[in-house]
């Protein structure tokens, strides 16, 4: 698996999430994980990443997902506090 095609599906990911499910799930599921499958549009909400990288993965197992925290900029945060 090439890193350009995993970049696609992020960026991919990302616009599905920004352009149709971001007003939606910010206020039907804050905090929860949804990982999206942009091929097929279809998404994934789990309380942990895990719960919804393994939805999607049970739904399209040939496929890469990408995965982000409803209502963050990414899925974790690594690190210290910034200022």
């Amino acid at each position: 698996m090439s890193a350009q095609k995993s970049l696609d599906v992020a960026q991919q990911a990302e616009q599905l999430y920004h352009q149709r499910l971001q007003n939606q799930l910010e206020q039907s599921d804050p905090e929860k994980f949804v990982a999206i499958e942009p091929v097929s549009g279809d998404y994934f909400l789990g309380q942990t990443l895990s719960e919804a990288i393994a939805a999607a993965r049970r739904a399209h197992p040939q496929r890469l997902v990408h995965a982000v925290r409803v209502g963050h900029k990414t899925a974790v945060h690594l690190g210290g506090v910034t200022p």
